[in-house]
């Protein structure tokens, strides 16, 4: 389906991604959302955030961004290499936000143009080619499908070039089939970031994650991972018995 060479560089330049560090609660109106959570977002790998709704993963997600969350934050977010956390962010949502009025040209490059810098067309277009996106830099947001929106917002946020990326749910508008080919895609374009996953989706996890927690009321639970490296095949045994795994943990902690 897309172009893919593995190994090839995705990335503008080169970047390091750290390890990030988290230690704390949060509170909404002085009832306790989540409390004294502590866990370590992998440097350079996937780790995978479940659990059920209301728990506060997208608060804890917002928080490792830096972002206003509604909530009280009692402790300590840090990178491994000391360094500020939010300008080396790059957040995709749960819907792929794209601008309506702009084509799929526009939407890539709109980091760049809002900061007033001329947007790195080679780059543009190499991201594109490789995304499958070619034939429709033209079109707007409306004129896609699903998959050609969030491969859009994949390629907005590879423009970034930013050693840390934030996934907040991105595949779970979609079909089966085309959440495999996207977490796929995800995992050989997101090779060597820090990428922070929330999702509601145990196959999803065990497939991607270098590192699981489950987020529960009374904290957070860390399940037995797989020996074999991500992404992993969707009918290997080991991805099943970890899928079973959550699923069965998600069940028996909510």
């Amino acid at each position: 389906m897309y172009d893919l060479c593995i190994g090839s560089a995705w990335a503008a330049s080169p970047v390091t991604a750290p390890t990030i560090s988290f230690r704390g609660s949060a509170a909404i109106d002085g009832v306790a959302l989540f409390a004294d959570l502590s866990f370590d977002v992998v440097a350079g790998g996937w780790t995978c955030l479940l659990g059920p709704s209301g728990v506060g993963k997208t608060t804890l997600l917002r928080l490792i961004a830096g972002l206003e969350t509604g909530s009280d934050f009692n402790g300590l977010i840090k990178a491994s290499d000391r360094a500020p956390i939010s300008p080396r962010v790059a957040l995709m949502a749960q819907t792929d936000q794209l601008m309506p009025w702009l084509d799929v040209m526009g939407n890539v490059t709109l980091g760049a143009c809002l900061r007033g810098e001329v947007p790195d067309l080679d780059h543009v277009h190499m991201l594109t080619d490789r995304l499958g996106l070619t034939p429709h830099l033209g079109k707007r947001p409306a004129q896609l499908s699903g998959g050609q929106r969030q491969r859009v917002a994949l390629a907005r946020t590879l423009m970034e070039d930013r050693p840390i990326v934030l996934l907040d749910e991105p595949f779970s508008a979609l079909d089966a089939k085309l959440r495999a080919e996207m977490q796929e895609l995800f995992a050989e374009a997101l090779e060597y970031k820090t990428v922070f996953l929330v999702t509601h989706d145990p196959a999803e996890a065990a497939r991607l994650g270098h590192a699981i927690q489950v987020l529960h009321p009374n904290g957070l639970t860390q399940p037995d991972m797989p020996t074999t490296p991500p992404i992993r095949a969707i009918d290997a045994t080991e991805t099943l018995r970890c899928q079973a795994n959550l699923l069965h943990l998600l069940r028996t902690l909510a």
